[in-house]
């Protein structure tokens, strides 16, 4: 079985191409590259958690500091965890570019 990102697992339809991309905006966490294949996903996919500025439950998130201990309670940050085991990546802190 294939590992899930974020957006797939939640499906928010907020990455590239994804149903509400065009309405919503899409989410950072799909595009930020340098992160791409921690936890074995693409991009933030499995690292959404580390990553300022994404979107959760349609809102915009602030800093990985502030979003930590809500994050450690959802339950695709509990699924990653689980599924990567002793290799599971916690503390890869990505902050958004500013334009």
């Amino acid at each position: 079985m294939a590992k899930l990102n974020c957006w797939e697992f939640k499906k928010c339809g907020r990455e590239p191409g994804g149903l509400l991309a065009a309405e919503l905006g899409i989410c950072h966490t799909s595009t930020v590259k340098r992160v791409d294949g921690i936890n074995s996903g693409k991009n933030g996919g499995r690292i959404c958690w580390a990553i300022s500025g994404t979107l959760c439950k349609g809102k915009l998130e602030g800093t990985h500091t502030s979003r930590t201990r809500g994050c450690r309670l959802c339950d695709f940050y509990l699924k990653v965890k689980e599924e990567e085991g002793e290799n599971f990546i916690e503390t890869a802190v990505v902050r958004k570019k500013s334009r």
